[in-house]
């Protein structure tokens, strides 16, 4: 499948920090596993995305995990005809960035996983608990493995996965999961109720704060004006804005702004915001 779209650069969404099974594999090649499936994507020129996929399986799952029916170009140009000069510039190096529909229950823990551990370490840990308790397919001769689902990783024993590398999140992703499983957190009801409510049931989670729970209300359960503040957030609206930034300015996608300012401070690297330490150390910590 070709896409045409002037807001997709894959890129940037793989280096966003919302998505941690999609991986370089090439020049302007990446590949996912996502939904139980695997496929490989392609930025062949700036506005068209090649996507190895039937388009049964676009139509059924790519096109709304990548959100293409949403018109992001809306949102580019609002931004960039605005008054605020940081944010044009920040949406001027990252206009192809879009919010991932992503399966919620592996958001929930990859997003627990995250927290205090750089990018690589989630990448390796989330990967281990895929092999160890997830489905092993194939694609085209490529074998990959799917994310456990909260049955297999309820049933999970915590010195197991303290073995991938989760240290004292093991606890937490087991109950996580059997939270999931019993139904005391429905997912799937969370992604119809009010970011504001998504986020305070998210975090009656052991080991789930407010970074964690927007994290999973935004990438997960797309809720739009969910905005996880992190030390590159905090630092912006201290540095550049005084601490005087009004996020309700953006109703109903404040947490597409987010990631614009997110994924240009974190990738600018000068200035006196990088200064002390960032990204690289330690992912998205709050």
């Amino acid at each position: 499948m070709i896409i045409q779209s002037k807001n997709f650069n894959i890129q940037q969404i793989a280096d966003s920090g919302q998505c941690f099974r999609m991986n370089k594999i090439g020049n302007n090649k990446y590949s996912l596993v996502a939904y139980n499936k695997y496929i490989e994507l392609a930025q062949v020129d700036r506005e068209l995305v090649e996507i190895s996929c039937s388009s049964q399986d676009y139509d059924e799952i790519w096109k709304e995990y990548f959100d293409l029916d949403f018109d992001y170009g809306i949102i580019v140009d609002r931004l960039l005809r605005g008054p605020d000069e940081f944010l044009r510039k920040a949406v001027q190096f990252g206009d192809g960035l879009r919010i991932l529909k992503q399966e919620p229950f592996e958001t929930l823990i990859s997003f627990i996983i995250s927290q205090n551990k750089n990018i690589p370490a989630i990448k390796r840990s989330i990967e281990k608990i895929c092999e160890r308790y997830g489905e092993q397919k194939e694609w085209n001769g490529i074998y990959y493995y799917t994310f456990p689902t909260p049955e297999q990783l309820a049933d999970a024993r915590e010195e197991e996965l303290r073995s991938t590398g989760l240290g004292y999140r093991d606890e937490y992703v087991i109950k996580a999961a059997r939270a999931a499983l019993k139904g005391d957190l429905n997912l799937g009801a969370l992604k119809d109720c009010c970011y504001k409510e998504a986020i305070t049931q998210c975090k009656g989670l052991r080991g789930v704060g407010d970074k964690v729970a927007s994290c999973i209300a935004l990438y997960g359960l797309h809720h739009l004006d969910a905005v996880p503040v992190d030390v590159w957030i905090s630092r912006t609206i201290e540095k550049i804005y005084n601490y005087n930034f009004d996020w309700e300015v953006y109703n109903g996608y404040a947490g597409i702004v987010q990631q614009y300012m997110f994924y240009y401070i974190r990738n600018i690297r000068n200035g006196s915001l990088m200064k002390d330490g960032g990204e690289d150390e330690i992912h998205r910590k709050a």
